[in-house]
């Protein structure tokens, strides 16, 4: 087992730039909170924009040599990163705890998923082909390579932040690409300079992965319309995400988004109700609903609808809340002051605006009490908009035709899940829910290494997992060969 500290306290102070930790100097510097008992964790530098350019360009000047390093020797840093974080699990957990609010749950999911990724990312230095082709020219022969784009730039967001900065991190590094990432303000440590740490000493090169925390207001743009990079990976809201995807266009760097979602819990008439609650349950709740893929609204059928609130409303009021680090903690804090607040009126304007409060509803510090609404409709706050947060609304509907309508009532198309025991029907609503995912009998909340992910209309572009991202982080080259003297018409 390496010995490499990694408590808060340990020494993050500094930007992650060509393979050196640079201090914070004359800088400005970020205090990351604990969101549960709002004491400093520690301080990391505000990265400027010249600090992104030395970024950008150190991760230019590794990147050639690099990608020329044979398959293994590109698997092999994955490889040990993984080692890595398998043996400092614990560790990692607790600093996901106090730096995100995660519950245990939360950060075993977390864990598992981001290792799920880096094993499969240690496949890709293997994976890259090409194609051989004939030629309308007699003596030609045509061969379509797969290479690296060059350089990636990851903007990574606060809620999953180790996972979702190594889905973005990992198969760029694998596929001979080097990355500069810039993580967000709440999380820098687990969404980035964790990231830096865990593969330097798993023996990247220098220059290879850079990292720059900073606020996004500050650097944002600066990471997002760089001139180096040929591909942007962004995960975030579709607000935020439309200004990085232009940023982006104005240098013909390729945006790869997943974005914000409004994801649906359809139960039918047919559904096994105590399946499709336990599934609710997860689903809404899991880290305070703080994911683009939960459960934004429950579509109920008007026949089970009633049963079905009084159900979910016994589950919500049960679930310990409080301290992450805890074990039976199950609702955590909300990140930080301004999403508590957001959730909280979305909660009061739909009662306002109509709905029943079942449970919840109610803060303690960050902790917002986990919350159903019933007697809710479409147009209700919290289900109009990306709620975020630990809220269920729950919305009546009367035929298969009407939960689609429903559902389809969004910019987004993330997730989503349908439960039927009658799979036929099931299968007819999921096929007509225009939405990038969807999971029948279970939850919106899945995500596989190995399988697509991602969104339709607002909630994106691209995808990640599986091929698709190793499609993402490469590109095509077609390489020409004459073998015979050729002809010309002139």
């Amino acid at each position: 087992m390496i010995d490499l500290p990694l408590a808060p306290e340990s020494g993050w102070e500094s930007l992650y730039l060509a393979g050196d930790w640079v201090a914070t100097g004359d800088r400005d510097t970020i205090a990351v909170e604990n969101p549960y008992t709002r004491e400093v964790l520690a301080t990391v530098p505000a990265a400027t924009e010249d600090d992104v350019d030395r970024a950008y360009e150190a991760a230019a000047d590794a990147q050639e040599s690099w990608a020329r390093q044979p398959p293994q020797a590109r698997a092999g840093p994955i490889n040990a990163a993984i080692e890595f974080v398998g043996d400092h699990r614990e560790e990692i957990a607790d600093l996901l705890a106090r730096e995100s609010g995660s519950t245990q749950v939360k950060c075993e999911a977390e864990l598992g998923t981001a290792r799920g990724m880096m094993q499969q990312a240690s496949s890709y230095p293997f994976r890259m082909d090409g194609q051989h082709m004939d030629s309308i020219t007699p003596g030609k022969e045509n061969i379509a390579e797969q290479v690296p784009v060059g350089v990636v730039g990851v903007i990574s967001p606060w809620n999953f932040p180790l996972h979702l900065s190594m889905r973005a991190v990992a198969p760029a590094i694998a596929a001979g690409n080097s990355v500069v990432l810039k993580p967000a303000s709440n999380t820098p440590i687990t969404g980035g300079l964790l990231l830096a740490r865990i593969f330097e000493e798993a023996g990247i090169p220098d220059g290879v992965l850079n990292v720059v925390p900073g606020r996004g207001s500050e650097i944002g743009d600066a990471v997002a319309g760089h001139e180096i990079p040929r591909v942007l990976a962004f995960t975030g809201s579709t607000e935020i995400g439309q200004r990085v995807a232009e940023k982006a266009a104005s240098t013909c760097t390729l945006p790869a988004l997943e974005l914000g979602g409004n994801n649906v819990h359809v139960v039918t008439e047919n559904a096994d109700l105590d399946r499709a609650v336990d599934s609710g349950v997860f689903g809404s709740f899991l880290h305070q609903g703080q994911a683009c893929i939960s459960i934004n609204r429950h579509l109920v059928h008007e026949s089970l609808y009633d049963d079905y609130v009084d159900a979910l409303t016994d589950r919500a009021a049960s679930l310990p809340t409080g301290d992450p680090t805890a074990d039976d903690t199950i609702i955590g804090p909300i990140i930080d002051e301004g999403q508590r607040d957001q959730i909280v009126d979305y909660i009061e304007a739909s009662i306002d605006e109509g709905a029943t409060l079942e449970t919840g509803g109610e803060s303690d510090g960050l902790v917002v009490e986990p919350t159903v609404l019933s007697d809710a409709d479409n147009g209700m706050a919290a289900a109009e908009n990306e709620h975020f947060g630990p809220i269920a609304p729950v919305i009546p509907y009367s035929s298969d035709a009407a939960a689609i309508e429903l559902a389809n009532d969004t910019i987004h198309g993330l997730s989503g899940s349908v439960h039927s025991e009658d799979i036929a029907q099931a299968r007819r609503i999921a096929d007509g829910i225009d939405t990038g995912m969807i999971h029948i009998n279970d939850q919106p909340i899945n995500d596989e290494p190995h399988v697509p992910f991602g969104g339709m209309k607002q909630s994106g572009m691209g995808r990640y997992n599986g091929e698709q991202i190793l499609e993402e982080v490469t590109t095509t080259k077609l390489v020409s060969v004459q073998h015979e003297p050729r002809e010309y018409p002139f």
